[in-house]
C-alpha cells in the first residue's frame, strides 16, 4: 500500500451520509463526538482509551498516528457521527472497525457506511479479504457484518473474528 495514497470522499446508500478522509482538520468534531460517547463506545469493555482521551492526546494522535489505519469520518450533512478504519494489516487482507455516535444508531448509517468501506477496499485497494473483531455482547455489531456478508472465523476470549473474501469466482 502507498503510504502517500490520498483518501477519496465515500458516498453511501444513505443520502447525505459520506465517509471522509479523517483528517487533522476534523480533530475538534472527533474529539467532541468522542466525549458524548465516552459511555457509548465503552459499553462493552473495548474503546477503554476513549473514556480518558484528552484533546491533546486526540491532537497529538491525529498529528503522529500510531498506525497506518486508512482513517474515514462517517459524515451526516455536515455532522460527523462516527469512525470507520481500514487497517493494511498484511495488504491485500484489511481489517475493518468503526464506530457511531449513540445518537444515531439503528438508522442504517454503519451498514452503509462498512458497504461503502468495502467497496474502496475491493475496488481502490485490491483488497481481497476484510477482517473485523467484535466484542462479545456487542450484538448490533455483528448484525451490521452479518448484513454485509461476513462469517464469524473465530472465537477469542473477549471478541469474535469475523471475515469476508472478497474472491470474484
Amino acid at each position: 500500500m502507498d503510504d502517500d495514497l490520498a483518501l477519496p470522499v465515500l458516498p453511501t446508500s444513505v443520502p447525505r451520509l459520506t465517509l471522509r478522509p479523517l483528517t487533522a482538520d476534523a480533530m475538534e468534531a472527533y474529539y467532541e463526538l468522542i466525549v458524548r460517547n465516552r459511555e457509548h463506545l465503552t459499553r462493552h469493555g473495548d474503546y477503554e482509551e476513549m473514556k480518558v482521551a484528552t484533546r491533546e492526546a486526540v491532537a497529538r494522535d491525529f498529528a503522529s498516528p500510531l498506525d497506518r489505519n486508512l482513517r474515514f469520518g462517517l459524515w451526516f450533512e455536515d455532522q460527523l457521527v462516527g469512525r470507520a478504519d481500514l487497517n493494511p494489516v498484511d495488504p491485500p487482507r484489511y481489517s475493518m472497525g468503526y464506530w457511531l455516535d449513540e445518537g444515531v444508531t439503528g438508522r442504517g448509517y454503519m451498514t452503509a457506511a462498512c458497504g461503502a468501506l468495502i467497496d474502496f477496499a475491493r475496488a481502490g485497494l485490491g483488497a481481497t479479504d476484510v477482517f473485523a473483531g467484535v466484542t462479545h455482547g456487542n450484538d448490533r455489531s455483528v448484525a451490521v457484518l452479518e448484513r454485509l456478508g461476513f462469517g464469524a472465523v473465530a472465537e477469542f476470549e473477549h471478541y469474535t473474528r469475523f471475515h469476508l473474501s472478497l474472491h470474484t469466482e
